[in-house]
């Protein structure tokens, strides 16, 4: 991958020099019934040689499906139209139920479905992430508390997916329509949110200490009211259209979209009243089978549904992957 590397680039490997381009999939036949195949997702350092296997990629899983079909892993029923492929990420332990069409026994890379933040069109991934509570810590708060104070900021802990920390932009005094950029330049605002997300992780029960939180999760994240503002691409995104803001921080680094399993929390989290989301979310949205976000690129829909115990069945977002080449990575 390029790691370590000191300036941040990964010239010497296939990283892209940011933490959402520093990733691997290791996937295989599956070792348990009731799945078709299995994978662990890796998340690799940029600036250090960091090896994390705490927690699941939500975009990465969109590759896995189609890549166990075009690689032979996984043999469908039928040679085209839609097929599912349930996958078992080790990570989590969970299953993800990834839906996509085939021809000719192979995934479909060619369509008309676009990503905000994603250039280009292609086919469609739906991805269900199954019984997604609980991931890392066991349950849905893993706190116990819809919310809870860290270094005197409000905050709420939701684990689905992956564990997430969400807080409020007002009560950090930011803008919560910032982006990337402006973020990457306020050291002191990325500080005091690592140490907020370090406190939540022991409170959520992974760590016992600052030096034993993981790298990349929990992922912490600012929210904000809808409001119109310019995106990354130069466009403007209008405040009717989305139901919240936010912005991710991604292993010290701010997100350029949203990293899906923590769209999986903000969608749970936004369901709950009182929480930091349902307080800076449209009105009624806990009503809403889909949430739309506002992110630095776009827009993401998320599904999520809740059972009568209030317990998360499924959580659903839509991706796009296609196989872009084989090859040998030659490492030294």
């Amino acid at each position: 991958m390029g790691s370590p590397d000191p300036n941040g680039r990964q010239l010497d490997g296939l990283g892209g020099g940011i933490s959402s381009l520093s990733k691997i999939c290791v996937v295989g036949p599956p070792t348990r019934p009731g799945v078709d195949v299995e994978f662990t997702f890796v998340q690799v350092g940029v600036k250090n040689s960091d090896i994390d296997y705490s927690g699941n990629c939500g975009n990465l899983s969109s590759a896995v499906g189609p890549f166990a079909v075009d690689s032979g892993i996984f043999r469908p029923l039928k040679d085209s139209g839609d097929v599912s492929v349930r996958i078992f990420n080790t990570n989590t332990g969970k299953v993800i139920e990834s839906t996509f069409p085939v021809c000719d026994g192979e995934a479909v890379a060619q369509g008309d479905f676009a990503i905000d933040g994603v250039a280009g069109t292609a086919s469609k991934v739906k991805l269900d992430f199954m019984n997604p509570g609980g991931s890392k810590t066991g349950g849905m708060l893993p706190t116990g508390n819809v919310v809870d104070c860290m270094d005197g900021i409000r905050a709420t802990c939701v684990d689905v997916g992956n564990p997430s920390v969400f807080v409020s932009a007002e009560e950090l005094g930011i803008d919560g329509t910032i982006l990337p950029d402006e973020t990457q330049n306020m050291p002191r605002l990325l500080e005091r949110l690592e140490s907020i997300r370090q406190k939540a992780t022991m409170m959520m029960g992974m760590a016992d200490s600052p030096e034993e939180v993981p790298a990349s999760i929990p992922k912490i994240c600012f929210v904000s009211q809808r409001n119109s503002h310019m995106l990354l691409s130069g466009e403007r995104l209008e405040a009717d259209s989305v139901d919240v803001v936010v912005r991710a921080i991604s292993v010290g680094q701010p997100h350029k979209a949203l990293p899906i399993t923590t769209s999986l929390s903000l969608a749970v989290a936004a369901k709950i009243p009182g929480s930091i989301v349902h307080q800076h979310a449209r009105s009624g949205v806990e009503n809403k089978e889909e949430l739309v976000i506002g992110h630095p690129s776009g827009k993401l829909v998320v599904g999520a549904k809740l059972d009568d115990n209030g317990e998360v069945e499924r959580a659903t977002v839509y991706r796009t992957a296609r196989r872009l080449m084989d090859g040998i990575a030659y490492w030294k």
